[in-house]
């Protein structure tokens, strides 16, 4: 199921612009303290960095993703998700725009 609305957030109003300007997120903190980013991945061919467990959740449009030490790729759509462990990396090539949700764990 995709997450349509949160309720009870603090926003970052100013973006944080990555990939030059290939992906752009805003962070927000819910009332219980839990951190979660939103944003969109233009197309483009990427690899990211995670500090945190993360998960990926797609509320529009698709992506393909490796995740760092297989070679297989896999396709995210709307309402899918998938996990990358923390200190760790993911591929992604998008060639529509990707809305996601990250969720921090």
């Amino acid at each position: 199921m995709t997450t349509n609305s949160l309720s009870n957030v603090t926003v970052t109003t100013q973006a944080s612009v990555y990939f030059d300007g290939k992906c752009v997120s805003h962070s927000l903190t819910l009332a219980d303290g839990t951190r979660k980013s939103i944003g969109v991945v233009l197309p483009a061919s990427l690899t990211f960095n995670t500090g945190a467990p993360e998960i990926m959740e797609c509320v529009a449009g698709s992506c393909d993703y490796r995740l760092a030490g297989s070679d297989v790729w896999q396709t995210s759509n709307a309402g899918d998700r998938f996990s990358v462990p923390a200190n760790a990396s993911f591929d992604i090539r998008v060639s529509e725009s990707y809305h996601y949700i990250c969720h921090y764990g």
